[in-house]
């Protein structure tokens, strides 16, 4: 693969709200800046969406879920516009992975190789996912039959990231409107370049005006705004900790459903049964892909006495031949994090860590290559317990921690010792500590002997503080769509008859 030009496309440099199928003019929010990680250029303005832009793209969502226009479609009508975005994301694979890379910082090949074609890909999922769906009969009560049927909630506020944004902002979008709902999108406002794209993409495949909208602006602004919205129904998040409260906070106050993805400080558990080739693959990538910047990430890696030397020497011998760099080289492996102030926390946390009593093995400063661009040296320190700093908080950065166990319980123990229950890996080939791992670990998802393999049919999602409900094709199902019970009896009812004149 070439390095990919720096201008192989076009791409608009005022990124503005996009409201019943077109972009609008600015209104009264703030301009902000939006920068390339890679060289700190700037890329172009975001005019943050103010409360009247807020109002009229949930008015549109509202119009085009009780005008029917998407809803009222048939299921195979649905499917086909959802194939047709699957198609078009791909027909457009370049371009949108181009955006991407310029404006997360995150490599092109993984980007291109894995986020582009995981956002087409959720689209297709769901077109199957609703093809399949049933409902519930009841006959067992007498001359009763009781159906039960799914109909779409209503109008769902979307909130996404900046680590991932294609592919989890489309894992959203397609949940929601596979099932006839409408929404309303908020990107972050640190990566909004390629959704411009996305959205005429949706025009072209005919999702209808109002279905899919978007705000662009700051959480506290205009995601404050979005969720706090009498006409929002749902609510889905992905995004830190802190933020996902506030959120559910104001989510709550409006009874409304909500789906919340938050962080994580997953454990990475290597037992001396495991074969320590493909844990050391696993464990490397588990911390070092994408930047480091991925709630899912094995940060905190957990290795057993008898092999912890000979495997952390290891590591940290790979991780300095880790290949940092512009991300639009195909030789690169880790790109800069997204932000100064991401740069800055990251290495905090490698100050701090020497101050803990940790042992700082490789990097933990910033790399000395690039004069420009927020570049971070991956990093892996050992910590003397569990209770350091760097073990506690989510670091989301190249960022690696190692404590030292003895027994297969007492590492059970460390994993689960944590606010946070996102994910979990095991790496053994003895079956009883799997097993016995399997049942003890409090982590939504546990990954055994693989890195991160995603299931779109499984639920996902976290225990504890690392968030509220699941994501899926049943789990997206439950959240965008409510149930309604219907009883007809299969001969007439003679019910009581109140209000009679009864002679004595």
């Amino acid at each position: 693969m070439d390095l990919v030009k720096p201008h192989a496309f076009t791409y608009g440099r005022e990124v503005t709200s996009f409201i019943h199928g077109e972009f609008i003019a600015p209104g009264a929010g703030e301009r902000m800046e939006v920068f390339n990680p890679a060289d700190e250029r700037p890329l172009g303005i975001l005019y943050e969406a103010d409360g009247r832009q807020v109002d009229d793209a949930v008015a549109s969502a509202r119009q085009a879920f009780e005008d029917d226009v998407w809803r009222g479609l048939s299921v195979q009508a649905r499917q086909g516009v959802l194939r047709v975005i699957h198609d078009l994301i791909l027909a457009n694979a370049d371009e949108l992975a181009f955006l991407e890379c310029l404006n997360t910082g995150l490599t092109y090949a993984q980007v291109r190789g894995r986020h582009v074609v995981r956002a087409a890909a959720n689209f297709s999922f769901f077109a199957d996912y609703i093809g399949q769906t049933q409902g519930e009969v009841y006959t067992q009560t007498d001359n009763f039959i009781t159906t039960v049927t799914r109909e779409p909630v209503g109008v769902a506020a979307l909130i996404a990231p900046w680590n991932a944004p294609l592919a989890l902002a489309t894992m959203k979008i397609a949940g929601a409107i596979a099932f006839g709902n409408s929404c309303v999108l908020k990107p972050s406002e640190f990566t909004p370049l390629s959704f411009i794209r996305l959205m005429t993409l949706f025009t072209q495949a005919g999702v209808p005006p109002g279905v899919i909208n978007m705000v662009n602006g700051r959480g506290p602004m205009t995601g404050a705004a979005l969720v706090s919205h009498d006409q929002i129904d749902v609510v889905a998040f992905t995004g830190g900790t802190r933020t996902g409260r506030a959120i559910g906070a104001a989510a709550g106050g409006g009874l409304k459903k909500v789906m919340m993805e938050l962080g994580g400080k997953s454990a990475n558990i290597i037992f001396d049964s495991a074969d320590q080739a493909r844990a050391l693959d696993g464990a490397l990538l588990g911390i070092y892909s994408n930047n480091g910047q991925q709630c899912l990430a094995g940060s905190r890696i957990l290795v057993q006495r008898a092999i912890a030397d000979e495997f952390i020497s290891a590591f940290v011998a790979r991780t300095q031949n880790i290949r940092v760099g512009d991300p639009f080289d195909p030789a690169t492996e880790v790109g800069p994090v997204i932000s100064k102030a991401q740069m800055e926390r990251v290495l905090t946390f490698a100050q701090n860590a020497r101050a803990q009593g940790c042992e700082v093995l490789t990097g933990g400063a910033r790399a000395p290559e690039f004069a420009h661009g927020f570049y971070v040296q991956p990093t892996a320190v050992r910590a003397p317990s569990n209770h350091a700093g760097v073990c506690r908080e989510e670091i989301f950065g190249p960022f690696a921690t190692f404590i030292v166990f003895d027994e297969v319980d007492e590492a059970l123990a460390l994993a689960n010792e944590s606010a946070f229950g996102l994910v979990s890996y095991v790496w053994s080939d003895d079956l009883p500590t799997v097993t016995r791992a399997m049942t003890v670990l409090r982590t939504g998802v546990v990954w055994v002997n693989t890195p991160m393999m995603r299931e779109l049919r499984a639920p996902f999602g976290g225990f504890k503080a690392s968030g509220v409900g699941r994501t899926g094709g049943r789990a997206n199902e439950q959240l965008f769509t409510e149930e309604k019970t219907v009883t007809l009896p299969i001969r007439p009812v003679d019910p009581p008859r109140l209000g009679l004149d009864i002679k004595p």
